[in-house]
């Protein structure tokens, strides 16, 4: 009984470590002023985290072409609304961390 309680605890353990990063990209994309354009599952003023995910999925380049948009900024790709480039707001270490958080919707 002691050992399938030990196991129990350690699979939720392993649980909590496995959402621990989900959840402060989250938090790291709500501080940085992400979410209030962009949701994880709808699009908002632009288009949801797995919607870009899906775009960019199996481009080996993704990660790049992503970090360079989110610095830069710009227009044409999902719609007409702009985004506003970042790089003045958010520290090249963030931006990729979110970004590496989007691609994994």
């Amino acid at each position: 009984m002691k050992r399938g309680l030990l196991v129990l605890a350690a699979m939720g353990t392993i649980g909590m470590l496995a959402v621990q990063p989900v959840r402060a990209n989250m938090d790291l994309a709500k501080q940085k002023g992400c979410m209030a354009c962009h949701a994880v599952d709808k699009k908002l003023v632009g288009p949801s985290y797995k919607d870009v995910a899906a775009k960019y999925k199996g481009q080996k380049d993704a990660e790049a072409k992503m970090i360079e948009k989110v610095k830069k900024g710009g227009s044409g790709v999902w719609g007409q609304v702009p985004m506003p480039p970042n790089a003045s707001t958010v520290s090249d270490a963030d931006i990729k961390t979110l970004v590496q958080w989007v691609l994994k919707q």
